[in-house]
């Protein structure tokens, strides 16, 4: 059987990073035409704090805690 290794690919962190900023930069400007600076400020601050949430998750499922029965 013929065994290749597949090749190194191209890191697209920066440009998946830029497209990210690109797309929330012209929803906000939606948002703040259509409701104002104020839910835009909302908007953000749930969005920060989901992403918060989920890193906490994810960082408390990486350690998987080792559970004592107490039987």
């Amino acid at each position: 059987m013929d065994q290749r290794h597949p090749k190194r690919v191209e890191d697209y962190t920066t440009a998946n990073l830029i497209l990210i900023f690109v797309n929330l930069f012209w929803i906000f400007g939606v948002i703040w035409a259509h409701f104002g600076l104020a839910a835009v400020i909302l908007t953000g601050w749930v969005l920060n704090h989901g992403i918060t949430r989920l890193a906490v998750y994810k960082a408390s499922r990486a350690i998987q805690w080792s559970r004592k029965s107490d039987a």
